[in-house]
C-alpha cells in the first residue's frame, strides 16, 4: 500500500467448514481432483470439476468445503492458524 492509503480493514473467521488435510492428490483433465487424506477412516474423495489447487509437493495443503457446497483448497499453514479442529 502506499503511504497515502489507509490500512485495510482486518477480519477474523469464525465460520466452520468441513476439512481433510491432503495426503496425496491426483487431478484429472476437467480439472476435478482425487484426494486421499491423511486421516485414516476417511475415502477418497472427488472433487468437482476446475478444483482450485495450488499446492505442491511440500505443501499438499486441505480441501475444505463451506456450508454451501463450494469446494476449495487452503495450505496447510494459512488453515492451520485460521482453524481449530470441533
Amino acid at each position: 500500500m502506499s503511504e497515502d492509503q489507509s490500512e485495510m480493514p482486518k477480519y477474523q473467521c469464525h465460520k466452520k467448514v468441513w476439512a481433510l488435510k491432503i495426503a496425496e492428490i491426483e487431478m484429472s483433465e476437467d480439472g476435478s481432483a482425487k484426494i486421499a487424506p491423511v486421516d485414516k477412516g476417511y475415502a477418497t474423495v472427488t472433487t468437482k470439476p476446475k478444483f482450485p489447487f495450488k499446492g505442491s509437493e511440500d505443501d499438499l495443503g486441505y480441501f475444505v468445503v463451506y456450508s454451501d457446497g463450494y469446494q476449495s483448497w487452503s495450505p496447510t499453514k494459512a488453515f492451520d492458524e485460521g482453524y481449530t479442529r470441533i
